[in-house]
């Protein structure tokens, strides 16, 4: 099935070749690509990028894109569809109706780009890049080596640059490299009022990134007793939970709030507060203040919110660090249960103090405090 189509960047003719642009996970994966995807559009005549179901409603608010595709792939998303000649030939029509000249891969440092490198080859796509570990054959014309030609703790917004650059794609001057969202929505009215709020983002996609439910309406408690009103933001399936945690007068915005209308509530935020999860990037995206309540079951270097004006809180060497691990395989989830509401109050104080940076360079010395 395909998603949206919508003109370019400038409405007028582009010269360069048509390319395909894949990521197929999730909706901040698709977010962190924001920079090697404008990389792709300075240098081509029409984008279109390839997501996953997750993944498709970021895409929708990069620029640079053209036409936003989505496929379920079978090894990325949990499905019970096996891989057969129908499934092929659903990808094969789908690049047949897009032409592409060439396919740049974008995969974050766990995953292999082989898998629908050899469908894009199978589909006819003459020119394929990536980054593999794996000896690609003759699945890849350009091949990026993990460890060698992308040092392991890039933070993957420079990563996804890098795949881009070795296809031969870079920014256009004047792009900063900073991750960046279209701004074509308003906050809703209950928000669009208020003169100052902080956005509390409660919900994680798994619970070994969450911090503690009692601990977020305990900070919407404190910040009340500041006088600085709370926007509760949270997804459809997430209604419970800021249900429970906009307390005091919060505004519970759970479920209420398209991708772009989130963009702009987070835009207008003093300060968001949010767990490692995909609103951490739209927040970078809309240059906001974020204080990241960062569990290290995946390293904070490669996926903290890709912006200077952060403040990470979290024990990042806690027994769980690096683990990946969905559910806290140590009793207590200490590494985040731990991070005090005065912590968090004390973050966000430090982050209206500094003045705005600058990115890449920056980045690495806020997470490094």
């Amino acid at each position: 099935m395909s998603g949206a189509e919508r003109t370019g960047r400038t409405g007028t003719a582009r010269s360069g070749p048509r390319v395909l642009v894949v990521r197929l996970d999730s909706f901040g994966d698709v977010l962190v690509a924001g920079p090697a995807v404008r990389a792709v559009a300075a240098g081509a005549s029409h984008v279109t990028m390839l997501c996953g179901p997750q993944g498709s409603p970021a895409a929708d608010l990069l620029p640079g894109v053209d036409r936003v595709r989505v496929w379920a792939a079978p090894w990325v998303t949990e499905t019970a569809r096996p891989i057969d000649d129908a499934l092929l030939g659903e990808f094969r029509a789908l690049v047949t109706e897009e032409q592409p000249d060439e396919a740049v891969v974008l995969t974050s440092f766990h995953q292999s780009p082989l898998p629908v490198a050899l469908l894009l080859r199978l589909a006819g796509v003459p020119r394929v890049s990536g980054a593999s570990v794996d000896h690609p054959g003759s699945l890849l014309d350009v091949r990026l080596r993990p460890g060698e030609d992308l040092p392991e703790d890039l933070p993957e917004p420079e990563r996804a640059l890098r795949i881009a650059e070795a296809a031969g794609f870079t920014l256009p001057p004047g792009d900063d490299g900073r991750l960046a969202v279209r701004h074509d929505a308003v906050a809703p009215p209950e928000v669009a009022a208020l003169d100052r709020y902080v956005v509390v983002h409660p919900g994680a996609s798994v619970p070994a990134r969450s911090w503690p439910e009692d601990h977020h309406r305990a900070l919407v408690a404190a910040y009340a007793e500041r006088g600085v009103p709370v926007v509760v933001t949270g997804s459809p399936g997430e209604r419970a939970l800021t249900a429970a945690v906009a307390i005091d007068g919060a505004v519970d915005l759970g479920g209420r709030t398209s991708p772009a209308e989130l963009a702009a509530v987070l835009a207008g935020a003093e300060v968001v507060v949010v767990g490692n999860t995909g609103p951490a990037h739209l927040a970078a995206a809309v240059g906001a203040r974020i204080v990241s309540l960062f569990s290290p079951v995946v390293p904070a270097v490669k996926w903290a919110p890709y912006t200077p004006d952060v403040e990470l809180l979290g024990d990042q060497t806690a027994a769980c660090r690096l683990s990946r691990a969905r559910e806290c395989p140590v009793p207590g989830h200490p590494c985040l249960s731990g991070v005090g509401v005065s912590e968090v109050l004390a973050a966000h104080d430090r982050l209206l103090a500094r003045a705005p940076g600058s990115p890449a360079d920056e980045h690495r010395t806020a997470l490094n405090g």
